[in-house]
């Protein structure tokens, strides 16, 4: 049987070699588990969600811009100021603003507008490019695909340049805890759109590019996870195993074959 149970026995051990290596793999290697749950994930935050806005109008001018924040209970504050930055565009004729602010953690909206400014334009250019818009901690995991910055390339600079936008929001919390346990929070969101030309109590039109947000109450929750120890050596010592026992029927079956054909091939002989 020594002839036959060495390839065998080479072919055994490649296989379990093989096995043993996507095992390894798969150990070492960090899967992501995802649940959905109604809570509030980030209660440290002190009913605030971070965001970070950075779009280009390329058609009005710096002193013009300015970004408006508003609550259904409570806040309205005009031409926020802090945290943020207007840098000319196009030789002074454009202007692309980005600013870091908070925003309660109810329904509201921030807009960007001319509202702020000492004396308005007869014909705003509300045409734009959309850069950035995401909320809470910046989240870059290979395995977690989501609509983190959903408005980040939105064009309309083809739009008619005294329309309105509104983009309306659905924002959903989520959580990302690692191997070490520690969380980021971040906000996933959905987005609609349309347009539309607003007319002031005076006749005057007075575009802006709105974003109302709403938030979700279900809460997306993505965490670490690595295969115990114990499953680990289960799965080789199942494969080292498993693999001998079929080995060894093989051969077996091999052996009593070719054992099968030499007494036939003598009883042709005699």
């Amino acid at each position: 049987p020594l002839l036959t149970s060495v390839p065998v026995s080479v072919c055994c051990c490649l296989f379990i070699l093989f096995l043993f290596l996507s095992e390894l793999t798969g150990f070492i290697a960090t899967e992501i588990v995802n649940e959905l749950y109604v809570d509030d994930p980030d209660k440290d935050s002190g009913g605030k969600i971070e965001v970070n806005l950075n779009i280009s109008l390329p058609n009005l001018h710096c002193e013009l811009v300015g970004l408006d924040i508003h609550f259904f209970f409570g806040r309205h504050e005009v031409g926020h100021i802090d945290n943020s930055m207007k840098i000319p565009l196009n030789n002074g004729e454009g202007c692309r603003f980005e600013g870091h602010f908070s925003i309660n953690k109810v329904p509201g909206n921030f807009h960007v507008s001319t509202h702020s400014a000492t004396a308005q334009p007869q014909n705003p250019d509300m045409t734009h490019v959309i850069h950035k818009l995401s909320f809470g901690d910046k989240l870059q995991v290979h395995n977690v695909h989501g609509a983190f910055n959903a408005l980040e390339g939105a064009d309309k600079l083809s739009s008619n340049p005294l329309a309105s936008h509104d983009y309306i929001l659905k924002i959903v919390p989520t959580v990302y805890e690692d191997m070490s346990g520690k969380q980021r929070y971040s906000y996933q969101y959905t987005v609609a759109n349309k347009e539309y030309v607003a007319y002031s109590h005076t006749g005057r039109i007075i575009p802006a590019i709105w974003f109302r947000y709403d938030l979700s109450p279900i809460t997306v929750k993505y965490t670490e996870r690595r295969q115990p120890l114990y499953r680990f050596i289960t799965s080789i010592c199942a494969i080292i195993g498993g693999t001998f026992t079929v080995a060894g029927i093989l051969d077996s079956c091999i052996f009593t074959a070719s054992e099968a054909w030499k007494k036939i091939q003598l009883g042709k002989m005699q």
